[in-house]
Formats: structure tokens, sequence, C-alpha cells
């Protein structure tokens, strides 16, 4: 009766604690073991112990080494001792001898209740943990046993979480009884057990909320791509699809908007923005900073920053209640975000969209490396024009050009002048080189005329330079100025 009675305790303890009825009889074993040791073998002393897992008969067996000279009684025995209990035995034999269970007395079955106990304790810290390692950054839902000033004990089922006052909703009102969704944002073991920490104020809420209510986030269709939170006050999140024919932003919202609104339920009214993820910053961080409008967006990939110009009539609204829509911004998309309205653009100078991409492509195409090819072949030049020049000048030089004559007249300050003389041919073939030599080098180009066709095989050249922009509108604000 004692042994089924005993079966029947097993499997109790591992319905209602979660812990195997083998890990028990493994604890059990261990615990007669060295009870057993204790206080009638010795420490080296070798116990085997057989329970039978259909009756819960315990067996205890005491194992001694057969050898000639005896050095330690606890597990060796001599082969006159050995041949007394079974002639058969030689040296090297084990001597396998039963121990009666009566043989415990009150002080050793004391003592093997307390190892076991203390065996049973680590087991179940070790099956919870186990239990609730899985769930971190998950959602539990529990029921509230305890509402404290600085914290609520949820019950969530063999345990007890602890939800602290900074992690709940502000302005939540938490009462006994009440069946609450919690996020597990902590599971630790320690020596008094596994603790386990819920919160209610965690992004994550947010992101598993909506995995429970939107079956296209639960299926991998629409990926919540980042979530910044306020408690209690306002969320946003960031999601993507790649499938074409699925709207992100719809699905989340639900028919009717009853998907986002259960959610905005379960978070105590929290207003919830629902934006369209892209993998280009500039598009991206318009998106983060609705229900603004944005005029433009510059991005700087060194500091990872961005200035963000908006309506006048839209700044307050991008920057949102004490800042709050642009620290939002700030958390979803990973950028530091500098918010201008375009009259303050406008005073300070900043150049931003189109005509910022015109001047940064015409201070690229200045500070170009090839002028300086032609710096050299225009030095070169004058070089040959000095050496064909150094012969005397006379008036008889013609400069058609009016873009040489101050470099010529230069020259020749330079040179004695002598009195004219007669040409000869060969003198005459020199006096046409230079000429020919001067008009290509000084050349003014300033006037003639390009085709707009001539600009289209240019790398870096963008159509949309060729549309008229009206500029009309921003002359107020330089009126003011």
């Amino acid at each position: 009766m004692a042994s089924k009675k005993f079966i029947q305790a097993l499997e109790l303890l591992e319905s209602e604690k979660g812990i195997e009825k083998e890990v028990v009889l493994e604890a059990l074993k261990e615990a007669l073991e060295k009870s057993y040791k204790k206080n009638y073998g010795g420490p080296e002393s070798i116990i085997r112990v057989d329970i039978n897992e259909n009756n819960g008969k315990i067996r205890l067996y005491e194992i001694k080494h057969v050898v000639d000279d005896v050095n330690d009684e606890d597990f060796e025995l001599s082969l006159e001792e050995a041949q007394m209990i079974n002639p058969k035995y030689q040296i090297g034999d084990d001597v396998v001898n039963e121990i009666d269970p009566e043989v415990f007395g009150r002080l050793a079955a004391v003592q093997t209740k307390q190892l076991l106990k203390q065996k049973i304790r680590e087991a179940e810290k070790e099956t919870l943990y186990n239990e609730f390692v899985d769930k971190k950054d998950d959602i539990i839902t529990g029921i509230v046993d305890r509402v404290e000033e600085r914290f609520a004990i949820i019950n969530i089922g063999r345990t007890g979480a602890l939800l602290p006052s900074n992690q709940q909703i502000p302005g939540e009102t938490i009462y006994e009884g009440q069946h609450l969704k919690v996020y597990v944002s902590d599971v630790e073991r320690n020596t008094k057990g596994t603790h386990i920490g819920v919160s209610r104020t965690e992004p994550g809420l947010v992101k598993r909320l909506f995995e429970m209510e939107v079956p296209e986030i639960y299926d991998g269709t629409v990926e919540i791509k980042s979530v910044s939170r306020e408690a209690g006050d306002r969320s946003k999140i960031a999601v993507y699809t790649t499938n074409e024919n699925v709207d992100p932003i719809g699905s989340c919202v639900g028919p009717k908007g009853s998907r986002v609104r259960n959610v905005v339920n379960e978070l105590n009214g929290e207003m919830i923005d629902i934006v369209e993820w892209n993998e280009n910053p500039v598009i991206f961080i318009s998106h983060a900073l609705s229900p603004s409008e944005v005029v433009n967006v510059d991005i700087n990939e060194n500091d990872h920053s961005a200035l963000v110009i908006v309506p006048d009539n839209q700044l307050s609204l991008a920057i949102g209640k004490k800042g709050q829509n642009a620290r939002l911004a700030v958390r979803l998309t990973g950028w530091k975000i500098d918010i201008k309205s375009v009259s303050e653009a406008a005073r300070e100078g900043i150049i931003y969209g189109q005509d910022a991409e015109f001047e940064k492509t015409f201070v690229e195409e200045m500070t170009k490396d090839e002028p300086v090819i032609e710096d050299v072949m225009i030095e070169e030049s004058f070089e040959e024009l000095e050496d064909i020049i150094e012969e005397p000048i006379t008036e008889n030089i013609i400069v058609e050009e009016p873009v040489v004559q101050p470099i010529v007249e230069e020259v020749k300050a330079d040179v004695e002048v002598t009195e004219p003389e007669i040409l000869l041919d060969d003198e005459v073939e020199n006096d046409m080189e230079t000429k020919v030599i001067e008009e290509e080098i000084f050349t003014d180009y300033s006037d003639q005329d390009y085709d707009d066709e001539d600009y289209d095989d240019y790398e870096d050249y963008d159509p949309k330079y060729d549309e008229d922009i009206d500029y009309d509108e921003f002359d107020k604000y330089y009126d003011e100025k």
C-alpha cells in the first residue's frame, strides 16, 4: 500500500509541479545514497539504489572489492571475508551485499527527506526556468493576484510574475482578479528560484499584440520592421511587405479599423501611428514624421543625420507635443532628425532639394582633376610661345583677338623692342605659327552657342533640371529679410 501511495505521489508531483517522475526517482536515489554513506558506510563506499517504477519498491546494495590486503574498509573486503559470504569469490571480484532499508534510523530518514526536498526544489527551479526562458520577449496572459503600491503580482500559471509600477502603463488601473496581457521582459535564475519580470511598457508588447491581431504579420506576409513607443500616450510602427498585392498598413488597420482598435483597447487607449517602411532613408524619414507633410529631406551619411524641411503650417505637427512626434520618428528610423520650416530655411540661407543637388554637382565638376591636365597643357603652350618670341619683337605682330592683347603687351614690356625689319620667308612662317598658337590658346568661347544635346552625354546630367522652377512663392521670404 505504501509503495502504491509513493507512485501516486510521484504522479501528482509531476502534474502539479511539472517535474518528471524519473527526475524525482533519481533525486531519491541520490538522497538515499548520501544518507547511508554519512551514517553507516563511509565517504568512499559504493552504494547502489534500485527503485521499481511500477510498484515503488526500494532496494539498496553495498559493493566492495575483494583484495589481499585491505587498506580501506569502506570499499575493500579481504578474501577470507568474501569467501565467508560465498566461497566462489576470488581476488578482484566485487561483492554485492544487499542492505535492508530498515537499517535507516530516524536521523537517517530525516536527512534523506531533507536531501530529497532540496533536490525536488532544484528540479522545480530548473523546470520553471526552462519553461519560461523560451517565452522571453513574448506575451502571456495572467491573472492579477495582488496589487501593491510599488508592484503587482501576476499569476502566470505555476508561479507568479512581478510587474513593477514603472513597468505599468501610466494612467492604467489594475485590480485583483483582472486578466492582463503582459510582455515577458526578463527570466532570471538565482539561488532563491526563478525570477520572471513582466512589463506593459515595452515596445515589444505592441509588436506582439499586432502579431496576435493581424494574420498577415503572424504568417510573415507583413513584417514589422521597427517600433517606437511612449507608453500610455503614443506609438509608431513601421511595416513592410514584399507582396505587391498586400497593403501593409491596411492589413494592420483591418476592416473598419477593427484590428488596430483591439490593440488600442488593450493598451488603455494609446494612439498608434502605422507607417510604411522603406529602405531609402529619405522616404522612410518622411513617412516616420507623419501625419505632417514633408517638403524635403537631406541626409548626411557621415554623422547619420537628416535635415527635414516642412511647410510653415506643419512645423508644430512635425515636432509634436513637447517634441513627441520627432522623438518617436528618431527612435523609429535610427537617424538624427533636425526639422525646420520653409521660412526658417530661407532665413538661414539653407539650400535644399533640387538647388542643393545642382550646387553639389557644380562643385564636384569644378573640383575634378581633369582641369589640372589642361593647366599643364596651357603652361607648355606658353613656354612654346615664349620660345618663339625670344627673337626681337617688331611692330609687325598683329593681334586679332582682344583677349590676347593684354598678355602680349606685358611680354613686350619685358623684351627689348627693335626697329621694324623686313621679314624673310622663314620669319613670316614663324610669325604665322605664333598667331595660330595664340588663336588656339586664347580664343574667347564665352559667346559660343551650345546645343542642349551636348549635355545628354554627361554622366551626372539629370533631366529634372530642365524643368521650369517657379521661385515666385519663395520671393516673399527674401523680401522679409
